[in-house]
């Protein structure tokens, strides 16, 4: 069909044909799908012609923005030279090596290898074999127990799910797989009670401890976590929190997996959230803004001394599309761009110290118990009562009415199942822009109070 179709006939092909991931398809076929058929820059039109704010940069992805020709023109000019070949059977091409070295030059010291997927599933699912690879090349198949946390995301595969904490999805299919445990996240609104922050930043931490001399420390192969938990509610951890999770992992034998599929490329103003936190990964996924979400690729970074053990015999892993040579073009272009605009220098010295700004403006709003920023994430815990910090009943019925009152008046904010609304906007929004999104923000709060008060 044409671009001018109606609205109406779009939502009837897609409610015909079309399963939509996380979705309730009785919910969505009830109200009608949103049609989106453009965009540029920071915004989004749909099929009815309004024009949409994107606070999410897609799916947490967008960080360049929409609207980049060198994008477009990088992956028409390399499926017009070589469209495709894979990288098995001893064969390269140079996309996929000058990518890799690029990454090299921008990821933290000593990940000097990347292992290149289609998605940060892959990546987080290519994470578990390295790991168990890893240890079982050095004589210790049994160190093979990966701890993560309860409501982490790393993906929606079967491993990457198993790797994530999210209940609900653990509830279908059988997860998580064996050999994964979880611990406590470092979620203080949640789950601070009257702990003071920093406190309850080193309680979290502590619960790594816990688990490794449960578990045995002969037994654990990795600790995997988000920087900044992103799906899980944009989790800032207590300034506590990952000093104390870098003095535990520095006295065991065990390695670190930071999971950078969303904070990676700016996202926490620094290229990496690894970089804020002072981290030193030995395995590193990525994906998302590595290229600005333009084409599916993801990946993982690896550190030397891991690459040192598993590349004496063959690692029986990989995918048809990995290192797929426009994707990997794309990625190169979007990380010269990137370096080339100095969008990350500007994210940290200009646009989200003025984000931070006005987003903590937010928490004077009679429904947000809580206004939390860094770099470009942010989060609004919706609350019944502040002082207390108690939610509505029941839970994400409030967050899915501010959700659907927002994409009604222009703006994209994406709702936890806690009641928790958040924002991860591209890092080339400007301080004209960031007030635009602030100032929508308040309004669609006010609307959703008006709301739940009738």
């Amino acid at each position: 069909m044409s671009r001018t179709a109606a609205t109406a006939d779009w939502q009837q092909l897609d409610r015909a044909h079309h399963l939509h991931p996380f979705t309730d398809h009785r919910e969505l076929h009830a109200r009608g799908v949103r049609v989106i058929t453009r965009a540029d820059g920071i915004y989004l039109w749909d099929s009815d012609g309004n024009r949409i704010l994107d606070a999410m940069s897609g799916l947490w992805c967008v960080n360049i923005g929409y609207g980049r020709a060198e994008l477009a023109e990088a992956a028409r000019a390399q499926m017009l030279e070589l469209p495709y070949y894979n990288s098995f059977f001893h064969t390269t091409h140079p996309p996929a090596v000058e990518l890799s070295r690029l990454l090299a030059e921008v990821t933290p010291a000593g990940l000097n290898y990347f292992f290149p997927t289609n998605s940060g599933s892959e990546a987080n699912d290519t994470v578990i074999r390295l790991v168990r690879h890893y240890w079982a090349e050095r004589g210790r198949p049994d160190k093979n127990i990966i701890i993560s946390r309860h409501n982490a995301y790393h993906g929606s595969s079967m491993g990457s799910a198993s790797l994530g904490g999210m209940a609900p999805m653990h509830a279908q299919g059988g997860m998580p797989i064996p050999g994964i445990v979880h611990i406590q996240q470092p979620y203080w609104f949640a789950e601070g009670g009257d702990l003071a922050p920093e406190e309850f930043g080193l309680t979290a931490a502590r619960a790594l401890e816990t688990a490794i001399a449960e578990h045995g420390e002969e037994r654990i192969a990795a600790f995997i976590a988000e920087p900044i938990q992103g799906a899980g509610g944009v989790v800032i951890p207590p300034a506590t929190y990952w000093p104390e999770v870098n003095r535990i992992l520095g006295e065991r034998d065990i390695l670190l997996v930071a999971d950078e599929v969303i904070c990676g490329f700016g996202r926490t103003g620094k290229w990496f959230g690894s970089d804020t936190y002072a981290l030193t990964p030995d395995l590193m996924p990525v994906a998302k803004g590595l290229s600005s979400g333009y084409l599916p690729i993801g990946g993982v970074m690896v550190a030397d001394k891991v690459v040192e053990v598993v590349s004496g015999g063959e690692f029986f892993h990989g995918f048809t599309y990995s290192g797929h040579p426009a994707a990997c073009a794309v990625a190169k272009a979007n990380i010269e761009i990137l370096l080339r605009e100095k969008i990350v220098d500007t994210v940290a010295g200009e646009t989200a110290p003025y984000l931070k700004k006005r987003w903590s403006e937010l928490a004077d709003h009679p429904l947000v118990g809580e206004a939390r920023c860094l770099g470009f994430l942010g989060a609004l815990e919706l609350v019944r009562d502040k002082p207390s910090r108690r939610r509505f009943d029941p839970p994400g019925a409030a967050g899915k009415l501010c959700r659907d009152i927002c994409a009604d008046n222009g703006l994209v904010m994406r709702t936890i199942i806690t009641d928790t609304m958040v924002i991860a906007p591209p890092l080339i929004m400007s301080a004209a822009q960031i007030d635009e999104m602030a100032d929508k923000v308040w309004e669609c709060l006010d609307l959703t109070a008006k709301a739940l008060a009738a």
